[in-house]
């Protein structure tokens, strides 16, 4: 009998200071029944496994940001984790030895994104399963597109990928509120990847909000490199939040407001919704912020019909 292909890969800890997702797989593992899975096989990793032991977030460089091509080309590159993702790739990509059509990587933030989903480029399949999930469980879209500075993300290389992102919660910590939200969230993108493989078009909303990136805001910072202010109060913790020119943004030492001045690109965008608000990972990136457009997009029906074919294409894995 030929071996039917694992069709679902779930990496949980692609960052190593993330705690959640990796303590809920190790807990899939032991016990795949604690995991709906709805019938479809899935292959569970954890991404990173160096950097997990040490509790980093990674130790040679991101590993979310290390699957550019060209990068996984380039034989001179040798660093921990571009190592990491041409193992993955071998082992799970859509040509491995296990291969799978689609991929959730799990995270959490210390930003208050709370349960929220993270689609990089407008792929109609990305965009199928996003919309799906949002109806189902009403979770928020960051769209993470045209952004030169951040590429080569883990999600890109397969045919289909979703991030779920959940927070907020501390670097380093487990936490049974995001735990709970995590699975949530995956039982429920398996269930959307259910219907699709069983050979129907998911059910899709009419519309789906879509929070847009813009661009990228860094604390304001002295001549050598040093934050001259921090977070305003009274935007911490309201990451989804409309904020206008002219608010309060960051506050000195001493004291002073400083407000949200649009960057020249976006002089008239308007209104803005931050995400990712002070992500304690993103400072060495040197973003406090990310400026999203709120949208609302027609939803075709094509999206669910090149969902339902990927996953109807790809009928030869295994469960775990």
């Amino acid at each position: 009998m030929t071996e039917q292909r694992a069709r679902v890969l779930v990496v949980a800890g692609t960052h190593g200071n993330e705690r959640n997702a990796p303590w809920l797989l190790e807990h899939w593992q032991s016990d795949p029944t604690s995991l709906a899975t709805h019938g479809l096989p899935v292959e569970l990793v954890l991404g990173n496994p160096e950097a997990h032991a040490c509790n980093r977030r990674y130790l040679d460089r991101d590993l979310n940001r290390s699957f550019d091509p060209a990068l996984l080309a380039d034989s001179s590159r040798s660093e921990l984790e571009v190592a990491r993702a041409r193992w993955l790739l071998a082992l799970h990509g859509p040509e491995g030895e296990r291969p799978c059509a689609v991929v959730l990587d799990l995270h959490s933030t210390t930003s208050a994104m709370g349960n929220s989903l993270v689609v990089y480029g407008r792929r109609p399949a990305d965009l199928a399963l996003a919309a799906a999930l949002q109806a189902r469980l009403g979770l928020p879209l960051y769209l993470h597109e045209l952004d030169a500075a951040q590429t080569g993300f883990l999600v890109e290389r397969w045919p289909c990928g979703l991030v779920i992102e959940v927070g907020p919660v501390p670097q380093g910590v487990i936490q049974q509120r995001i735990c709970t939200q995590t699975q949530l969230a995956v039982e429920g993108a398996l269930a959307v990847l259910a219907q699709a493989a069983a050979g129907a078009a998911p059910r899709l909303p009419q519309r789906l909000v879509v929070h847009r990136h813009l661009a990228s805001l860094d604390l304001p910072r002295r001549e050598d490199g040093t934050p001259l202010a921090c977070l305003d109060a009274s935007r911490q913790h309201r990451d989804w939040w409309p904020l206008a020119p002219g608010e309060p943004l960051f506050r000195g030492a001493a004291g002073g407001s400083i407000p949200y001045t649009p960057p020249p690109e976006l002089a008239d965008a308007g209104v803005v919704w931050p995400v990712f608000v002070n992500e304690a990972a993103y400072g060495e990136k040197g973003i406090a912020l990310s400026l999203t457009r709120r949208e609302h997009w027609p939803v075709p029906h094509q999206w669910g019909v090149e969902l339902a074919r990927l996953l109807r294409s790809d009928q030869r894995g295994a469960p775990l």
